[in-house]
């Protein structure tokens, strides 16, 4: 089949759509990409998409679930019309939508029991409607009905397309959140183990949104962080945080690490006089130190690491990496054949394909689900089929 994966990650910024054709059945696939491509949102609507996640009323999201639905439709038919194809040679969507609240944890609700909650929104009627395709959407809520955190999800795709006979690897994603798969060498699904590291890109976008009155919504390259030096005692105030104490199963968003957090560092960046560029260089190793942190959880060695993402384009994150993994060996998901900022794209692609053929696709010893469930719901093509 050939699958079109939509993603847009915790930091709001547009959609990824990868095209993929995909052949094989069960946990044996063979996936090969045929076009990429990145839709950026409009400045306005990232920062209201932004906005939901903390404050947004019944009707904001009501609205904004539609809008998003269309800018994920042109994502899909974007990324076809890269490719030469037409959208009637395209079988299925994977739409993973947008993430506006995610709450993971179990909460005790009387007359019911135990209760745990996602909110995915951008309206996958409206991608099949105009589209004409076939669309698997909220692919997180099944996992959680069975007693897990949905999320994270990727690992299953990490383990179809980055898994190695010799090298055990752990496999880190930088977006908005951070997080890691660890792939044993030569084991099957049930041996891996993945989570929510903590902040990826999320709170240094933060910052320089709030630092540069919006100016910026990112530090490109890494360039201010390499500017600046790490000031110890508010590394030490981040570390601290009791999220990275959980042991796994464990995932987290901008409800730990969106605003509130950001404003706690500013407040504390006022109280020690520090510069920008020094907050900036801060939070950049302390990322990494929460992703190298994962090596507590682990049962065995890591021969290599790949990091994919959009926090790949980090330079200054990418070396802290490389220092807080040393001697271990960290490359970018290019160095496994894929596209680091496409891969999560595909992921969704890859989900959507084992939706269609009735395969479970959580892993319960990552999202601490009670058994494995088909993810998703599928809305049916349109009348261009």
């Amino acid at each position: 089949m050939k699958v079109v994966g939509l993603m847009s990650g915790t930091s709001g910024d547009g959609v990824d759509a990868a095209l993929v054709d995909i052949r094989g059945s069960g946990h044996d696939l063979k996936v090969k990409s045929l076009a990429f491509v990145s839709c950026p949102y409009p400045a306005d609507l990232q920062q209201l998409v932004l906005a939901l996640s903390a404050r947004g009323t019944v009707s904001e999201i009501c609205h904004v679930n539609v809008v998003l639905g269309e800018w994920f439709a042109r994502a899909a038919l974007r990324v076809i019309k890269q490719s030469g194809l037409e959208p009637a040679k395209i079988d299925l969507i994977g739409s993973h939508g947008q993430t506006i609240h995610h709450l993971p944890n179990a909460v005790d609700e009387p007359g019911i029991g135990s209760v745990h909650s996602t909110l995915q929104i951008a309206e996958p009627a409206i991608i099949a409607e105009r589209t004409g395709i076939a669309t698997v959407a909220n692919f997180r809520p099944r996992d959680m009905a069975a007693g897990g955190q949905g999320a994270p999800l990727t690992p299953y795709a990490h383990y179809i397309l980055l898994r190695d006979k010799k090298r055990s690897r752990l496999v880190a994603n930088l977006g908005g959140i951070g997080n890691v798969t660890y792939l044993p060498a030569g084991k099957g699904l049930d041996a891996i183990l993945a989570f929510d590291t903590g902040p990826g890109n999320m709170v240094m976008d933060g910052l320089v949104r709030r630092l540069t009155k919006d100016r910026e919504t990112m530090d490109r390259g890494g360039k201010l962080a390499a500017k600046g030096h790490v000031a110890i005692g508010l590394l030490a105030k981040l570390l601290a945080h009791p999220y990275l104490k959980r042991n796994p199963p464990k995932s987290t968003g901008r409800e730990e690490f969106g605003d509130a957090f950001v404003e706690q560092i500013l407040a504390a960046q006022k109280v020690h006089r520090l510069k920008s560029e020094d907050v900036l260089a801060t939070c950049s190793l302390f990322t990494a130190i929460t992703l190298g942190s994962a090596r507590r959880w682990l049962n065995g060695p890591v021969d290599e690491v790949l990091v994919g993402g959009g926090g790949v384009r980090n330079r200054t994150l990418m070396s802290n990496l490389s220092s807080v993994f040393s001697p271990v060996p960290v490359r970018t998901f290019e160095a496994a054949g894929w596209q680091s900022k496409a891969f999560e794209a595909a992921a969704f692609a890859v989900l959507a394909y084992q939706t269609f053929h009735g395969e479970c696709t959580n892993v319960p010893s990552v999202t601490g689900a009670t058994h494995p469930v088909v993810l998703g719901a599928i809305v049916p093509g349109g009348r261009q089929r």
